[in-house]
């Protein structure tokens, strides 16, 4: 394609080479789309393949090559030109965003206060619609998780403390939050398993989530979830002590197809009476089902529907998704150099937010993210959406820098 005068960076970060200056301000920097946009080696890196774009548009429109270059190239701008006109996009917004600001300045100078504030409304909305432009631009530039439409199992199962049994209640609302959100989303919440706890709380729950993109706004909800509070009854309550209690999410994709080949001389089937709420047939028939998978000693557990054979049918669907989701974890960690979104380890014992009650404050630990108003948090609307899609703005943020930083080491070699 040279000969054609196909362009191409060579080598490929000559405009791109990002130095320790670059890495210190992904430290030092509170990291949104926009700091990272406003960066010169992101902006010399992007100009790059809009100039790609262009070069490649230029070869095809000439009629010069023969059928497999005319392919490859329709492949490369079809992938740049989504890149492109995105780029483009945010410069023409960028170049808005500074005429407002040359306004706001000069009509501060006049003492115009009410065309000023207008001004300022305007920029606001501005940004914000730079802000979503650039997280745009930068979904694009890598590549999308392979599970991130899937559906999902979704389980909460309550940690040890002592003094009381915040642990299980916490469990109850966690579980209550999720299913909230999912309304919220116009998600279906189907509950898989549900084991109640004595006074109100809950042991362990799952459920079965499906709907637009899942997988991509749970996925890191998994892990430990820790609450601070002072409990509503007992001496503790009268002395105003402050107790901590954990629990566990685990959040599982399913692809609708999972091809997980599962011996029946490998299972376990045992059956019980249902538990908790669920109408006259509870702690009748033995309706509810547990399966254990006897290689690896994973279990799971049923009672949802009347019928002891559609339990069977939703447990060893379960089975399988979990079983598929070990595969899932070697391919990750394979796949971990390539592609690391520096949110942790994502591992079920890993602490990632706290929810403290006395100081009604919710912290995310991976990104450093407080917000206010547990109560708005729990119940699994905007506020539980807001602090979602902060995690995924910062995965995305991750992505883009790990993804060049990669380039620049393999043209260098390392």
């Amino acid at each position: 394609l040279h000969s054609h005068g196909f362009w191409r960076p060579k080598p490929l970060l000559d405009t791109v080479r990002f130095t320790l200056s670059f890495n210190s301000w992904r430290r030092k920097n509170h990291q949104d789309s926009q700091a990272l946009w406003k960066n010169e080696a992101v902006q010399k890196y992007l100009e790059s393949l809009s100039k790609e774009y262009q070069q490649v548009s230029h070869q095809l429109s000439a009629h010069l090559l023969n059928d497999f270059e005319q392919r490859t190239l329709r492949r490369r701008c079809a992938d740049l030109s989504a890149v492109a006109a995105a780029f483009q996009e945010i410069k023409e917004a960028e170049r808005e965003v500074q005429e407002l600001e040359a306004m706001c300045t000069e009509l501060d100078s006049r003492d115009e206060k009410q065309l000023l504030e207008l001004a300022l409304e305007e920029k606001e909305s501005l940004d914000k619609k730079m802000n979503m432009l650039c997280r745009k631009l930068f979904q694009l530039l890598v590549p999308k998780e392979k599970y991130d439409t899937s559906p999902v199992i979704l389980e909460v199962t309550a940690g040890r403390t002592t003094g009381g049994d915040i642990c299980q209640q916490f469990t109850k609302e966690m579980f209550d939050m999720y299913q909230s959100y999912a309304d919220y989303k116009h998600w279906t919440f189907d509950i898989v398993n549900y084991t109640p706890a004595e006074i109100g709380g809950l042991h362990h729950a799952a459920a079965h989530i499906s709907g637009e993109n899942v997988y991509r706004h749970l996925k890191y909800e998994g892990g430990t979830h820790r609450v601070q509070r002072i409990p509503e009854t007992g001496l503790s309550s009268r002395m105003q002590r402050i107790h901590t209690g954990t629990m566990s999410v685990i959040v599982l994709p399913q692809p609708e197809e999972v091809d997980v080949k599962v011996d029946p001389k490998d299972l376990r089937i045992d059956t019980f009476r249902a538990k908790g709420a669920g109408g006259q047939h509870v702690n009748k028939t033995d309706s509810a089902v547990r399966i254990v998978h006897l290689p690896t000693g994973l279990a799971v557990e049923c009672q949802q529907e009347r019928s002891q054979q559609l339990n069977k049918e939703i447990a060893l669907r379960t089975l399988r998704a979990k079983l598929y989701q070990q595969v899932l974890e070697k391919q990750l960690s394979q796949e971990q150099s390539a592609r690391k979104l520096q949110l942790g380890t994502r591992a079920q014992s890993e602490r990632i937010r706290t929810y403290n009650f006395t100081q009604d404050r919710v912290t995310d630990h991976r990104i450093s993210y407080d917000a206010r108003n547990i109560k708005e948090i729990l119940s699994g609307k905007e506020a539980l959406d807001k602090l979602i899609n902060r995690l995924l703005e910062f995965a995305e943020i991750e992505a883009v820098t790990q993804y060049l930083e990669n380039l620049q080491a393999l043209e260098g070699g390392g």
